[in-house]
């Protein structure tokens, strides 16, 4: 059987969160690789959708950039009018909460979730103001791109050169109810560019030369693609955790490679991490402490920490775990992860020791019939 019968508390949290998000607004990200790659168009197209559809739907903010093409979109649609704040002299126009909270849209669209709010303004960030949005039961659909994720911030800046200082926290991500991936190969957004699409001449020839070098938007674009292909990963998880099912589903390749306390750890996690480099996949290094390992001298349980930091360096996920069934233990943790591949090392034994008992590779061999196993090398 594929299901089991699920957990009651875990039945009791489902039906918990769900009660709760019927309350709340829900959250539609159009999600891209960098600007100009059309996600506010595919927005507003999205928008006049649900105006046919007779949807109550009212245009907070939207930043056109002077795009003649998204500022056409707008017409025939509610616009919310700005609050006009001064700053340094100068008026500018923020999208207008107070106002959007007292129209109450069944829908409104709210653009660029990673700006920052002028001083003044109630809350510091946007995706502060459509959180209020959302807890008012106003649906919102909005936009972002991958550098102003926070965990990817960095990694943007090391590829690009150019750090992006406004960001949104992963999990306002991760919670989106709906996330659209507005995807542009790097050709076609350059030649945009080069079109006055995107910039203004003189503006497009400079961001040529920098942020949109086509190297630079080929990184993004997988960053872009990758970041939405974890967090549908994410989803799936939490459907099975859900559902109670235990059966691993290979939709993704995941590596689980066992290390303990023997000499060879590292060429075991190295063997691992090649594995998993040449298959593009996920893989997590755990070491399963039994009673008998709790007695481990010193240096023995050294390296098993040097064996794990090594994992972590190599771009593992690490986890640590007791159990007085190391085969079981493995397996339990492997389908909870929907881990494809496990990796292990051989024991070498006496030929008397064999003839005792079977190997741990052995009984895994044995019972692990969804998910392929890997026994490499040897760790005395």
């Amino acid at each position: 059987m594929n299901e089991q019968r699920p957990d009651p508390d875990r039945l009791l949290d489902r039906v918990q969160r769900e009660e709760a998000q019927q309350q709340r607004g829900r959250l539609k990200i159009f999600f891209g690789a960098c600007a100009g790659g059309g996600k506010t168009f595919a927005m507003l197209s999205a928008a006049h959708g649900l105006r046919m559809q007779g949807v109550d739907l009212v245009i907070g903010l939207v930043e056109t950039h002077g795009r003649a093409e998204t500022a056409e979109l707008l017409r025939g649609l509610e616009i919310l009018p700005p609050r006009r704040l001064e700053y340094r002299g100068r008026q500018l126009a923020e999208f207008d909460l107070d106002g959007a909270l007292e129209r109450k849209p069944a829908v409104i669209i709210v653009d660029e979730l990673a700006h920052t709010n002028v001083r003044g303004s109630r809350n510091a960030k946007r995706w502060q103001d459509v959180e209020e949005l959302l807890d008012a039961g106003i649906d919102v659909y909005t936009t972002v791109n991958v550098q102003h994720l926070e965990t990817l911030n960095d990694v943007v800046g090391q590829i690009t050169g150019v750090r992006v200082w406004e960001t949104i926290p992963d999990s306002v991500f991760d919670r989106a109810d709906e996330v659209t991936v507005v995807d542009l190969p790097p050709d076609e957004l350059l030649q945009r560019l080069k079109d006055g699409k995107v910039y203004v001449p003189h503006q497009a020839e400079q961001a040529i030369q920098n942020f949109f070098r086509k190297g630079n938007l080929i990184a993004l674009r997988e960053l872009a693609l990758r970041r939405t292909a974890d967090r549908v990963d994410a989803q799936m998880r939490e459907y099975r955790e859900d559902k109670a099912i235990r059966s691993v589903w290979q939709a993704k390749e995941r590596l689980l490679v066992c290390v303990g306390p023997g000499p060879d750890g590292e060429k075991l996690v190295r063997g691992a991490a090649r594995l998993a480099g040449n298959l593009r996949a996920d893989w997590i290094a755990i070491y399963v402490e039994t009673p008998r390992l709790q007695c481990l001298p010193s240096a023995a349980r050294d390296r098993i920490l040097d064996t794990l930091r090594l994992a972590r360096e190599l771009g593992a996920e690490t986890a640590t775990m007791g159990g007085s069934d190391v085969v079981a233990t493995l397996l339990s943790y492997a389908r909870s992860r929907n881990v494809s591949k496990l990796v292990i090392g051989r024991t070498s034994r006496r030929a008397w020791q064999r003839q005792l008992s079977i190997s741990v590779a052995e009984k895994l061999t044995l019972m692990a019939r969804d998910v392929d196993v890997y026994v490499v090398g040897y760790e005395p």
